[in-house]
């Protein structure tokens, strides 16, 4: 089978560019192969490299997120997730189940009810991690950032709160990810099956293994509470997921909400966090934007709610731009060809490989001219269809928790710098490096918080536009 474009380097080479820095490695090849190209790489766990098509042409995406009939989004091609999630967590169903639980899941991250339930407490908690932060000392954004979105996670998802559980997840968490699972190394054993081999809790996948089951201890002794001691008043989502039924009038078994959780943890603080870090970055790379972000907040009034605040332009636009810039993840989930179809001019056979390249599509010049100069009046000039903007994958695989977590993005990007003078302490540009599924910034964004504001500031930008 003729595969189009089809690059010409050692299989194995490709593979570990790939899993080094899978950004650098699109670009690359995109310089020879602007729309589409196949590679040979691990990306869906199955094997230690196979055939992939890359697609960042809009026509090309819109094709594969929408031609269902043509193209499948299966869940068994996403099991490089699978130790991380779980058998039963929502990515990695396909077909009918897939459809019903993604049904059964979206009222619980949509619309202005959930905003109303977890605003102030975003809030709270940012004012809370930035309140213990010195004055003048460096820090790590990203850090601060894992820290607020660890906790929107316990408290907004979970339900749990200062308490023995909730200090006993959080460490278990941070150590998972952080300790284990931080570097390209010790994350390519998710690529690699046949390096998850347990030898012992001084092995590394032994040690991962161990610590995985300490969380499910913990999730599941939380679930066994809740049912025992069920609160109708309660809106955290972990509640919401317990009252959820099927068609069949049946719950979620305790395997199902334990991996729908860890899904929600891993996704959610994971992303979240490296999305409001590269935030900070571009909004302190440029003078004027800190102050045309104030002016805009101070024109809500000394108390803006946080349904406001998610909806401010400007703030809008300054999010847009950032998830435009650096994707937390920089491909969709894969797709497999069902049946031959013609795409970009190539003609695919059944059982190809496909997935779309976020990343290229959002450095396209023919959509944003000078693509790596960040302007948030792009996303107030002109509205970007799903597929020429997608930081957050398309079709039946979109993120579910997209609506949470461009809300706890902005609000905790716009209650930071309300509150304080913050400044990069390192000028030397940030770059993408992968951290486990995500691109985060390289240095983790180094910051140092010069002052508070004062509350009644006037800013104006008049000269600066």
């Amino acid at each position: 089978m003729q595969l189009p474009n089809t690059l010409k380097t050692p299989f194995f080479l490709q593979t570990l560019q790939f899993i080094a820095n899978p950004v650098r490695f699109v670009e690359k090849v995109a310089q020879q192969y602007p729309d589409i190209f196949t590679a040979k790489v691990s990306y869906t766990g199955s094997a230690f490299w196979e055939n992939l098509v890359f697609i960042n042409h809009p026509q090309g995406i819109e094709e594969i997120l929408t031609n269902t009939k043509k193209f499948a989004a299966p869940g068994d091609v996403n099991k490089i997730m699978k130790p991380l999630l779980g058998e039963y967590s929502l990515v990695l169903l396909e077909g009918e189940r897939h459809k019903q639980r993604r049904k059964l899941l979206m009222p619980c991250f949509f619309g202005d009810q959930m905003r109303r339930a977890y605003g102030q407490l975003i809030v709270n908690i940012t004012e809370k991690v930035f309140g213990q932060l010195p004055i003048d000392t460096p820090f790590s954004a990203r850090t601060a950032m894992q820290d607020i979105a660890l906790q929107v996670i316990l408290e907004a998802v979970f339900g749990l709160y200062e308490g023995e559980r909730y200090q006993q997840l959080k460490r278990l968490i941070t150590v998972m990810l952080e300790d284990v699972l931080k570097s390209p190394l010790t994350s390519s054993l998710l690529f690699f099956p046949f390096l998850q081999k347990d030898l012992g809790s001084w092995s590394p996948w032994g040690y991962f293994v161990r610590l995985q089951q300490q969380i499910y201890e913990l999730l599941y002794a939380e679930i066994a509470q809740r049912r025992e001691q069920p609160d109708p008043n309660r809106v955290d989502i972990l509640s919401l997921l317990m009252s959820v039924r099927d068609e069949e009038g049946k719950p979620m078994t305790d395997q199902q909400l334990r991996d729908e959780l860890l899904t929600l943890l891993v996704g959610g603080h994971e992303s979240t966090a490296t999305a409001m870090a590269w935030g900070l970055y571009w909004i302190h790379k440029k003078p004027f934007i800190p102050e045309k972000l104030l002016q805009e907040l101070h024109s809500l009034g000394d108390s803006p709610d946080p349904i406001s605040i998610f909806r401010l332009p400007y703030l809008t636009g300054v999010c847009n731009e950032s998830l435009r810039i650096h994707p937390v993840f920089p491909f969709t989930f894969t797709r497999v060809v069902k049946e031959p179809v013609e795409l970009l001019g190539h003609l695919l056979e059944p059982g190809t490989l496909v997935v779309g390249c976020i990343h290229l599509t959002h450095q396209r010049e023919d959509l944003y001219p000078n693509p790596q100069q960040f302007k948030p009046e792009r996303f107030l000039e002109r509205q970007f269809s799903p597929y020429e903007f997608l930081p957050f994958g398309g079709g039946i695989r979109r993120c579910i928790g997209e609506a949470l977590a461009l809300f706890e993005m902005k609000l905790v990007l716009a209650t930071a710098i309300s509150r304080y003078e913050l400044a990069l302490v390192d000028e030397r540009p940030e770059r993408p490096q992968r951290q486990r599924l995500t691109m985060a910034p390289g240095n983790g964004v180094k910051m140092v918080i010069t002052g508070q504001r004062a509350p009644h500031r006037e800013y104006s930008v008049t000269s600066i536009q």
